[in-house]
Parts: structure tokens; C-alpha cells; sequence
């Protein structure tokens, strides 16, 4: 009995600490839940790729990284429309498309430069309007020396 118990200890142990066992990241107290669907960008550091929190997805701050490589995109429109790419992903593994998205906050590094290629990827992405409530400023500097970073609120009903 007792060599049986320290197998299947050492058994839990080595799949928490290797990583092979997917595991569901647990709900905090008032059920928010948090998002890592698979194909999506993999996260190092200390933030998630989102959140569902009741009918509410919240995306983090998307920059233009392509998922297969976990590196930026070098043009620029493409790094854009990556960036938008990655936040539709998110919001599409809790059932919502751009079409729900409720609100947009764009960062951009230099506005004059980079806006008019948000406003051509997001007609592109989300066809004819109306576009959601959105906040675009130029930032100082973002992650990565980047041009842009995009953050978003997804409404996604629960399905009861």
C-alpha cells in the first residue's frame, strides 16, 4: 500500500511541476474566471490573456505577436491586424465575436503614423460599422518598443 501511495504522489508531482497536464486555472472567490485558450499566445509574467467575469470578457493589452512564433509581426499593418487577431481569438473561445466588443482602448506609439492603419485593419476585421466605443491615444512608450497595444471588453451572456 504504501509504495502504491508514494508512486502516484511522485506521479502528481511531476505532472504539476512539468507542466503536461493542462489544468484549469481556479475561479477567484466571486467567480471570475481566467482565459488561456489553446493556440493563443503564451504568456510569461505575472498578467493572463484575459478574463470572463460574469457576461464580461476583458482581454489584456494585445500587441502584434504571432502565436506560432511568440514574435512580433515586422510590418506594420500586419502587426496590427495580429494584434487584432489575437483579441478576436480570445474573445471567440467564450463565444463572443468583434461584433460584441463594447469597448476598445488603443496604445499607440506614434498616432499620426499609426492610426489610419488601425482604422483600415479594424473596417477589414469588423466590416461595416458600428465600431465599438474606442480610445486611442500615442503613448511615450509601450512594451517592447512596440506601435501599438490594444486592450478590450467583450459582452459574451453566459449560456444558462
Amino acid at each position: 500500500m504504501l509504495p502504491r501511495l508514494a508512486v502516484c504522489c511522485a506521479l502528481a508531482m511531476a505532472c504539476g511541476a512539468g507542466g503536461a497536464v493542462a489544468q484549469s486555472p481556479p475561479l477567484s472567490p466571486n467567480g471570475v474566471r481566467t482565459l488561456a485558450p489553446a493556440g493563443a499566445l503564451r504568456v510569461e509574467g505575472t498578467w493572463s490573456l484575459g478574463a470572463r467575469a460574469g457576461d464580461f470578457v476583458f482581454v489584456a493589452g494585445m500587441q502584434g505577436v504571432d502565436p506560432a512564433t511568440n514574435k512580433l509581426v515586422p510590418d506594420p499593418e500586419g502587426r496590427i491586424r495580429q494584434a487584432v487577431l489575437n483579441i478576436r481569438q480570445i474573445a471567440q473561445s467564450e463565444g463572443a465575436t468583434l461584433r460584441d466588443c463594447v469597448r476598445l482602448t488603443i496604445y499607440v506609439g506614434d498616432l499620426g503614423k499609426v492610426a489610419p492603419l488601425v482604422d483600415k485593419v479594424q473596417a477589414e476585421l469588423w466590416g461595416q460599422g458600428p465600431y465599438p466605443p474606442c480610445t486611442m491615444f500615442e503613448a511615450k512608450r509601450l512594451f517592447d518598443d512596440d506601435i501599438i497595444e490594444i486592450d478590450s471588453v467583450f459582452y459574451a451572456p453566459v449560456k444558462r
